[in-house]
């Protein structure tokens, strides 16, 4: 997260346009949604721990290069945006392994816990490391914060080291495209699973306004820059009171309907940020948005780790992260359409509402979303129903 501030930070002082920084998204975007997927198939056929490691140690190696390029005399744009790509890319490969190795260590009644742990470090790496990243650029300069970066990894390492070896435990196809199709034949055949990948697409499709933040900001409160970062910190702000809170969500049992409820109430509390006319209304109704956010994709890893035999838990991991990095731009398209065709608080209350729908309709139709017990559905690594 430090070197996410720093690139865009190096970029844009080299070169003075918004346009470039922008299209710094794309070496991002397209790597997720090209790799991740086939990051889970790696991750069902090979040692997973392993995986880790070399892509841990690529990221480290992209980073080192990253401080070459600022020390030396004339850093080159280019390689900003290539190395962002192939940064990108190592974590899209490694992140399926990486996520489908955490229920392997914990027992099975700690499994909603465990993804609490991961909610809490995730939310606060995104809170503290942007910060931690412009602290180090302003006290020793942008490459040094990429020396500072690379470094860290040592303990990533060490730590991946450390955790016992996770081989496959079952027989995975070993052509990739194949693999992929059996994962796909998985995930379609588990109307639990895909229920919860529609009510999270639905979510993100109609309730993510975050490209008309700069717009209402000016708009609707008359603001500029520092209100345009309250409205984007909201939401992760009430995402990390969610997590350190949330001990209760591991004695929910209907974890499909608890999932739905969240959604309602994310979709419910961006309409009412869609009316609000004070800045405080605003930021409280985002943070509430931002906390039911988080309980739902709590309960949603929860229950894709426990309805997911071992061997197809990386390809799951790797179709999650293909629709979770995809859902969001889409959603920002649709809220800027809907916006250029009517008006701002139009596109937001309309998305909220048609949020809130959707889940309750979604929920209607997936009746083993309804029928879901997480004392009752779980899977051994068999793929077994036990």
């Amino acid at each position: 997260m430090a070197t996410f501030v720093a690139v865009p930070y190096q970029l844009y002082s080299l070169t003075g346009s918004a346009l470039q920084v922008g299209l710094l998204s794309i070496c991002d975007a397209v790597p997720l949604l090209a790799f991740a997927a086939f990051g889970g198939t790696i991750a069902d056929r090979f040692d997973r721990r392993r995986v880790v490691l070399w892509t841990d140690i690529g990221l480290m190696a992209v980073v080192a290069l990253l401080a070459v390029n600022a020390f030396a005399g004339s850093p080159q744009v280019w390689a900003l945006y290539v190395l962002a790509f192939v940064a990108t890319s190592f974590w899209s490969l490694g992140a399926p392994a990486l996520r489908a190795m955490m229920p392997g260590l914990v027992p099975d009644d700690q499994l909603a816990a465990s993804q609490v742990l991961v909610s809490i470090y995730g939310t606060s790496a995104a809170i503290v490391g942007p910060a931690l990243g412009g602290a180090l650029i302003a006290a020793v300069g942008v490459g040094w914060a990429y020396v500072i970066d690379a470094a860290s990894f040592s303990a990533s390492l060490v730590a991946v080291l450390l955790v016992a070896p996770a081989p496959p435990k079952a027989e995975v196809a070993r052509e990739t495209l194949e693999s992929l199709r059996e994962g796909w034949r998985f995930l379609v055949g588990q109307p639990v699973i895909l229920g919860t990948f529609v009510l999270d697409t639905n979510a993100m499709v109609f309730g993510m306004p975050q490209a008309l933040f700069p717009a209402i900001a000016a708009h609707h409160f008359d603001a500029g820059a520092r209100v345009v970062g309250l409205l984007y910190a909201a939401p992760s702000a009430g995402a990390l009171l969610a997590a350190l809170t949330s001990g209760w969500i591991g004695h929910v049992r209907r974890q499909g309907v608890a999932v739905a409820l969240a959604i309602v109430v994310w979709g419910t509390a961006i309409a009412i940020f869609g009316f609000a006319t004070a800045l405080w209304t605003a930021l409280a109704m985002l943070a509430i948005a931002g906390c039911a956010d988080e309980i739902s994709a709590i309960l949603r890893s929860t229950m894709l780790f426990a309805s997911t035999p071992d061997h197809f838990r990386g390809r799951m991991q790797g179709f999650e992260l293909t629709q979770v990095a995809s859902t969001p731009a889409l959603g920002n398209v649709e809220a800027g359409i809907v916006a250029s065709l009517t008006s701002l608080r139009f596109s937001v209350v309309s998305g909220g509402i048609a949020c809130a729908a959707g889940a309750l309709a979604i929920l209607a139709l997936v009746p083993d979303l309804v029928r879901y017990d997480s004392r009752r559905r779980q899977v051994s690594d068999t793929g077994t129903r036990v």
